[in-house]
């Protein structure tokens, strides 16, 4: 959930720094800091509780010496509150030694116990400190070689983390180790960089390492050496970014969500390039794979939050075309329960980050029992992918804004492909039939386009007139279901108000109780034209609820004229064979959020208490 970002060659590291931890920022943070060594050996530091202009302004006005190694750091506060002396870096060795982390340190208690019991002191109340000053004394204990007393220090550590580690006896080395926890390496031309994502970096280069499970990585200014914790040399993986810096800026748009709602189209028309071959789906990363998918008894989707909407909205799909059972499990929930998996079990996960511990610690589970693995993930390089057997990449490219907008419909465009792949596989759909679904997929970017462009200023017309509201609830019915949930944590996540999304058939067995007059409620209503049973329930469901009061904004395609007698506000969308209308209805509540968040005067692309990627369970 933190930033990390670690530099050394010949440029003075605290402008590369600040830009890295800029482009982190949308990962979510609470604090901020910088330590860097120069030519002399002298070890300056800050940090600052708040946002990164805080910590930019400090060093303004108090700069700190020029050095051209150099680690920083934006905090997700877990162990002790946002203040100035949690925030890291953490210092030891009398200040001589400066350590970053990402993620959570299980035994922390046991280890400052220990070193307390020594005589160490400690300034925070972090379990960051207490690995800086075990580093410290371990430094000291190896002679001054800060590898060997790095594997010496994680050798001890229980959780999840991303540790960056600088000395100033050591000026153009930084050190990092992972374990559960994101760490990729950037590599220049007499320079390097470590970082928690790549978006830190690739202004400087796109060519990048993805550093495993348990690995070590020292980098100097002309060099990189990776060892596993038992000091190993292990190969590491390269790869090279598919897209730069300035896809991950604003580019004139208001904030980086009405910009990635703007890009929702070719987040489709992306993932869907390269996969079609004379009409039929083709996956070039799941080839020779056509034995796993035909032994398969069955599906199971883990995923948290908007990815396990995604998941929903996939399940039908699967089930449908693939004839394949699908379930979906939060991944938080999966391992805890014990659940029957096997080798016939086929267990997707959907990470936009692909770093998501809860989701990542799901996949070594099902591995561990057998299961197979295929991970549905919009970064490369990342864990998940690393530790599933299989990986279908979206290319909705770098998704800055914290609340998922354009990877949550890559996220269903990519089952969709799965699921039209495996029905080939498993010969439950003819060539025909796949081309027709293939051409439906198609033609969904242009559509969602025109929703954009028809619908998006009366959208956020009405949001400003709704801007005092307190609650809002979602209806939907089918695959209708999975978007009304994903409306709903939308305007929770960035309008902080109470939304709630609800099976619509549920109304009189509980949620009919919340309506009373005035209450807006968003229905997203089927087809009359392909679900005529479906669609007379949800208006039944509208004509409930408006009888007692409610208003009603109804997200209805094209030509449906059975919904205008009984709703307040329609939100067209246009016509599309039942499983893509989610990738059209959701559209419209995607610009309400950001619509309602903006009239509040929210800021939509970094609410608060919310990380972009959840790197601790």
């Amino acid at each position: 959930m933190c930033g990390i970002v670690g530099y050394v060659g010949p440029r003075e590291s605290q402008p590369i720094l600040i830009a890295g931890l800029s482009r982190l920022e949308y990962r979510g943070y609470d604090s901020a800091g910088i330590a860097v060594i120069d030519g002399d050996g002298h070890l300056g530091m800050r940090k600052r509780a708040g946002k990164l202009g805080v910590l930019r302004d400090d060093l303004a006005e108090h700069p700190l010496p020029a050095g051209t190694t150099g680690i920083g750091h934006t905090r997700w506060a877990t162990h002790g509150g946002p203040t100035d002396a949690n925030a890291h870096p953490h210092l030891a060795d009398d200040d001589k030694l400066a350590l970053i982390h990402n993620g959570i340190i299980e035994n922390f208690a046991a280890i400052k116990n220990e070193l307390r019991e020594e005589g160490y002191e400690f300034r925070s109340e972090t379990d960051t400190e207490v690995a800086a000053v075990l580093l410290g004394r371990e430094y000291r204990a190896h002679d001054g070689d800060l590898v060997a007393a790095f594997r010496s220090v994680v050798r001890r550590l229980d959780g999840a983390f991303t540790l960056l580690a600088m000395h100033r006896d050591n000026p153009g080395l930084v050190v990092g180790a992972r374990r559960n926890s994101p760490l990729v390496i950037g590599l220049g031309e007499g320079e390097n960089f470590l970082a928690s994502d790549v978006a830190a970096f690739v202004e400087h280069t796109r060519q990048a390492l993805a550093i495993g499970q348990d690995e070590i990585v020292a980098i100097t200014p002309g060099g990189v050496e990776v060892t596993d914790f038992d000091g190993n040399p292990v190969g590491v993986e390269p790869f090279e970014v598919l897209w730069d810096a300035a896809a991950a800026d604003k580019g004139g748009w208001s904030s980086f969500m009405a910009k990635e709602v703007s890009e929702e189209p070719e987040a489709i028309a992306n993932t869907v390039r390269g996969r079609i071959r004379d009409g039929l789906v083709s996956i070039p990363e799941l080839d020779g794979l056509d034995e796993l998918f035909a032994g398969i008894n069955r599906i199971i989707v883990v995923a948290c939050g908007t990815a396990a909407y995604a998941g929903m909205v996939g399940k039908y799909a699967i089930e449908q075309w693939a004839r394949v059972p699908a379930d979906v499990e939060l991944a938080h929930e999966f391992r805890y329960r014990d659940p029957v998996i096997g080798a016939d079990t086929l267990v997707v996960s959907i990470s936009q980050s692909g770093e998501t511990m809860d989701t990542l610690m799901a996949v070594k589970y099902a591995r561990e029992r057998g299961a197979k693995t295929l991970s549905i993930c919009n970064t490369q390089g990342a864990t998940i992918p690393r530790e599933s057997d299989a990986i279908v990449y979206t290319h909705a490219g770098p998704e800055v804004a914290v609340a998922s907008t354009k990877a949550f419909v890559a996220q269903i465009t990519a089952l969709y492909l799965l699921a039209l792949h495996i029905s080939h596989v498993r010969g439950t759909l003819s060539d025909t039939e796949v081309r027709q679904q293939v051409l439906e997929l198609e033609a969904v970017p242009d559509k969602i386009a025109r929703v954009l462009e028809d619908e998006q200023a009366h959208i956020e017309q009405f949001a400003r007139w709704m801007g005092d509201t307190q609650s809002v609830l979602f209806l939907g019915r089918h695959v209708g279901y999975p978007i009304a949930l994903e409306g709903a944590l939308k305007l929770k996540e960035i309008s902080y108000i109470h939304a709630e999304g609800f099976a619509a058939g549920e109304l009189k067995h509980g949620p009919i109780a919340l309506i009373e007059p005035g209450q807006p409620v968003f229905v997203i209503v089927p087809s009359p034209r392909h679900s005529p049973l479906l669609h007379s329930k949800v208006v039944s469901n509208i004509q409930e609820i408006r009888a007692r009061g409610a208003r009603i904004i109804a997200v209805a395609e094209e030509g449906d004229a059975a919904v205008l007698p009984y709703a307040d506000e329609v939100l067209r969308i246009p016509l599309a064979d039942p499983l893509f209308e989610p990738l059209l209805a959701v559209v419209p509540l995607h610009i309400f959020a950001m619509g309602l968040a903006t009239a509040k005067g929210l800021d939509v692309d970094q609410p608060r208490n919310l990380a972009k990627s959840v790197t601790v369970e």
